[in-house]
């Protein structure tokens, strides 16, 4: 696999470009090419140059293989990396703009339960360039320009863990949201994490005052470690001290995201220890109704029981939504639909 043209900023370009002999305005060109989506073979450049970069970055790293659109308006892409693997992403538009969910790893590891991109571990992380070639994609597919994007808003909730993946996805925020670029504020990024303590820290420190999102899931460690292994490592006590640490840093307040699992944790008993939990903290419950995997064996709960629970919540002082359901005859799920692509391919090349 040759280097990726995306992973640099507009400065580290220019440095290229004066390092191949050319004149430095042609970075330029070069950058705005590339912030449009385009492929290097399809930029106004020189010959001599396009020859030059191709013999060593990739004309394409990111391709849209498959889109598949919901009867609700989502838009999932499937996308092919330039070494074979493949990643995915959503659309979702509202009232307020368009947001796109991220991957930010092929697969990953940290093995939460109620994940499809879990299933087949972690393949490997995936380069600044390669995150933000994402978005230059899907912005152009969308009839989005680098003026005027079709894409608002970025929500890195898509396969992997972006904490898990620091120092290319650090980059790749200073990236997207660099003015001579998409120009897309850290303010309309979130960034969503299991829960790497130290991390946490490192990101409160960054001076990128992007959403944190904490997968939460659970009132008590002994429950969210049935779930989510990384809660064997990290307490709830210890993200709760990272999470104000951030707030401390930042002024943003934090999200806890808590997917709402039949049996699990959102009875009157979870809602009590929920709100004793967080009351009074400069936070947001996201509560979700799972959306199922079908290689794991947990259940949803009705929307009804879902709304039941919001408004124990919101009853005890918390504040807290529920995230409406897109996407779900598509594989909404984060990794549902790499999973059965994988199956499917692997399936047709048995059956040869």
């Amino acid at each position: 696999m040759k280097k990726i043209l995306q992973d640099l900023s507009l400065t580290e370009l220019e440095n290229l470009i004066l390092s191949l002999g050319e004149q430095k305005f042609r970075a330029k060109q070069l950058y705005t090419g590339l912030m449009q989506g385009k492929k290097i073979s399809e930029i106004n450049i020189s010959a001599t140059l396009r020859e030059k970069l191709l013999s060593e970055y990739e004309d394409e790293p990111v391709k849209i293989s498959e889109v598949f659109t919901s009867a609700d308006g989502t838009k999932k892409f499937l996308f092919g990396l330039a070494d074979g693997n493949i990643i995915e992403g959503v659309l979702m538009a509202y009232k307020y703009g368009n947001t796109q969910c991220v991957s930010t790893q092929v697969g990953c590891r940290m093995g939460c339960k109620f994940c499809a991109s879990t299933l087949g571990g972690l393949v490997r992380n995936l380069s600044s360039g390669e995150i933000l070639c994402q978005i230059l994609k899907v912005n152009a597919f969308a009839g989005g320009t680098v003026e005027k994007r079709a894409v608002t808003n970025l929500v890195l909730m898509g396969s992997g863990e972006p904490l898990d993946n620091y120092d290319e996805v650090v980059k790749f925020l200073k990236s997207v949201s660099a003015e001579e670029g998409l120009n897309i504020s850290p303010r309309n990024i979130s960034l969503s994490t299991c829960g790497l303590v130290p991390k946490m820290y490192a990101l409160a420190e960054e001076g990128l005052p992007v959403n944190l999102t904490v997968s939460l899931h659970q009132t008590t460690d002994e429950g969210r470690a049935r779930t989510m292994p990384i809660a064997r490592k990290y307490s709830i006590d210890e993200i709760l001290k990272a999470c104000a640490y951030y707030f401390e840093r930042t002024g943003r307040r934090y999200i806890f995201e808590y997917s709402l699992i039949s049996g699990e944790n959102c009875d009157k008993k979870h809602a009590d220890e929920l709100i004793a939990l967080l009351k009074g903290k400069p936070c947001h419950v996201n509560l979700i109704r799972l959306n199922e995997v079908k290689e794991r064996n947990l259940e949803t709960i009705t929307e009804k029981q879902a709304y039941s629970f919001l408004g124990m919540l919101e009853r005890g002082g918390l504040s807290a939504t529920l995230r409406r359901q897109i996407g779900a005859d598509i594989g909404g799920a984060c990794g549902q639909l790499r999973a059965s692509y994988i199956n499917k391919n692997s399936g047709d090349k048995n059956e040869d």
